[in-house]
């Protein structure tokens, strides 16, 4: 039986709640953005939201099915965030980026009418070398000297922002308000994959990078439905190293990593896992940010048990604060690259458990987050 009582627990009147002490680092953020926020802190109190990313865009064997989702259907809800990525509105034919534009808009909206949340990836590809998001030895151009203020494609990457800004103020939902986003730009920063890690750019310049970003999307753009969130990978050990490229409290909202490595690809390292998310948690709290574990999961599932055992077990722990939990994409084609389960998978039962356990939160258990 599905949680009946939670429906008092989730309408929640932001200006009611003891949140957080401070407004986001947007000072004209939307009521619906802020709203957002103050629930998310509240409800992190005791519960986190399951996410799933592109859960509305395809599945394991399907795409482009409105109202579809393997999450939905295996437990009859779709997950409480959704995640989306603006990695075609860019570097493709205008065409094409219009396309991606207007496809990924109707998820968003979608989301937004039906009371999920949403949060925003970039898999930005190299503006300046041109390929894909991936640095490859030889080809890739550690781009971000380039675009920050004072380099020879600045220009171009305000360009860029342009596009992301006008997509963001066009997005809309049914009641005609833009839609609150969690805005998740450059994450994994502290690893060498991506052309803005950590070798392939100074701790200067990656900071010098997300305050432009964030100060000309909101000021420039007047983009004012962003809630900015901060994730490296899991590759700290303290809250020095988490911090060593932080921008500062005035430039971030919500603070979270991404971690696979300690969830069970390279081992169980759970006590690691939960060492740094309460650094997360711990940090969040005592600088009145939100905290989130921005993405995590088991390539396959190969462990039918990982939710409850691994994950539930993991979010649990005592005095760690979430607002919600992203597990990463189910392919459409590959029958080996899926993090959520889909009808038929051995896995199902366990996930439908984790979905019963009064601490996770899905879509149809939130009630007017957004006010």
């Amino acid at each position: 039986m599905r949680r009946i009582f939670f429906t008092a627990i989730v309408m929640i009147i932001a200006t009611a709640t003891n949140a957080q002490n401070s407004e986001l680092v947007d000072p004209y953020a939307t009521k619906e953005t802020l709203a957002l926020s103050r629930n998310l802190y509240k409800l992190s109190e005791s519960h986190t939201l399951f996410g799933h990313q592109h859960a509305m865009e395809y599945g394991h064997g399907w795409e482009n099915e409105e109202g579809r989702s393997d999450v939905k259907s295996v437990t009859g809800s779709h997950p409480g965030v959704v995640g989306v990525d603006l990695r075609e509105f860019t570097g493709f034919s205008p065409e094409h980026c219009q396309k991606s534009m207007e496809a990924v808009r109707k998820i968003v909206s979608d989301t937004y009418n039906r009371g999920g949340v949403v949060t925003v990836a970039w898999h930005f590809n190299n503006p300046v070398s041109g390929g894909e998001f991936y640095w490859k030895d030889s080809v890739s151009k550690p781009a971000v000297k380039y675009i920050i203020p004072g380099g020879s494609a600045h220009e171009q990457y305000k360009d860029i922002l342009r596009q992301i800004g006008n997509w963001a103020n066009n997005t809309k939902g049914a009641d005609g308000k833009v839609v609150p986003m969690i805005f998740r730009p450059f994450h994994e920063f502290d690893g060498e994959w991506f052309w803005w890690g950590k070798p392939h750019c100074t701790r200067e310049e990656f900071t010098s990078l997300w305050k432009f970003t964030v100060s000309f999307l909101r000021d420039s753009m007047q983009v004012h439905n962003f809630i900015y969130a901060f994730s490296p990978d899991n590759k700290f050990n303290s809250t020095e190293e988490f911090l060593e490229r932080y921008p500062g409290d005035e430039w971030v909202d919500m603070v979270g990593m991404d971690n696979y490595g300690d969830m069970g690809r390279d081992g169980y390292k759970l006590k690691k896992a939960i060492k740094k998310l309460r650094i997360i948690s711990d940090y969040a709290e005592e600088h009145c940010k939100l905290a989130a574990f921005t993405e995590t999961g088991l390539e396959s599932l190969t462990n039918t048990n990982w939710w409850n055992d691994v994950l539930l077990k993991v979010m649990k722990t005592k005095g760690l604060r979430l607002s919600y939990v992203l597990v990463w994409r189910n392919d459409k084609t590959s029958p080996t690259h899926y993090y959520a389960p889909f009808p038929g998978h051995p896995g199902v039962p366990d996930f439908v458990k984790f979905y019963n356990d009064p601490y996770t939160l899905f879509e149809n258990d939130l009630k007017d987050i957004y006010k």
